[in-house]
């Protein structure tokens, strides 16, 4: 990493995302809080300078091309660069989600936050992390996108409850961290997907079984991987998940 690495995690406001900017601040590095609610937005740096990291607010909605624009360039004339990037916003969608009574706008609407959000930030923080010596991409995905867990077997019960919007957003978006990662097999980017487990936040109403803290490790240890760890591959705390 460069002597000053600087990173930028999306949906840090609150939950996973806000643990895992304090857990890269707690590497020394400077973080950009990603958030669209300026007041949250505000408070997390706030929480995060009184911890000691070096943290500053980055406005983001992900689904808004100018938004995004808009955040690419407070990045480049604020921190100068931009060494890491961590895909962490998300959203569930409504609720229920069995597929015969599915409403196409559900399905939508999380498809546009969790993988088309996704793409927007990557392409367009791009040019900043071709420009680190050693950057990384960290999309935080599911353990229910993974169509082995998905299907289930004998011993194991399929990961999850039936979510037709949210579950298939999360293969969508493994998919999509594989495609980036061949276009960037000849540069020094590594891209991952990373599972936190079932942590207990809003998105599933405090249902999880462990804590932000807990699930924004296996971020942070893809976010420092060495020059020569891997890429295009989908982890949780155990190692390599399924595809």
């Amino acid at each position: 990493m460069s002597e000053r690495t600087i990173a930028l995690v999306t949906g840090a406001n609150k939950g996973i995302g806000y643990e895992i900017a304090a857990g890269l601040g707690a590497l020394g590095w400077s973080v950009g809080v990603g958030a669209r609610d300026d007041r949250r937005r505000k408070a997390a740096v706030e929480r995060l300078h009184a911890a000691g990291v070096d943290a500053f607010g980055v406005p983001l909605d992900v689904t808004d091309d100018a938004s995004v624009t808009a955040a690419a360039r407070l990045i480049e004339e604020q921190a100068g660069g931009l060494d890491v990037l961590v895909n962490n916003a998300g959203i569930a969608g409504a609720m229920p989600q069995e597929p015969t009574g599915a409403d196409p706008a559900t399905i939508r609407t999380v498809v546009e936050t969790n993988v088309i959000g996704v793409i927007r930030v990557t392409n367009a923080m791009m040019p900043l992390l071709l420009r680190s010596a050693s950057p990384r991409i960290v999309n935080m995905s599911s353990s229910v996108g993974s169509l082995t867990r998905q299907s289930g077997t004998a011993a194991e019960p399929p990961a999850g409850p039936i979510a037709v919007a949210y579950s298939p957003s999360k293969t969508f978006l493994n998919a999509v961290t594989l495609q980036y990662a061949r276009e960037l097999a000849g540069t020094n980017i590594l891209i991952n997907a990373g599972c936190p487990g079932y942590v207990a936040t809003d998105l599933n109403g405090f249902r999880g079984v462990r804590t932000p803290e807990q699930g924004a490790a296996i971020a942070v240890k893809l976010a420092t991987l060495p020059d020569d760890g891997p890429t295009g591959q989908f982890f949780d705390d155990a190692g390599v998940v399924p595809w």
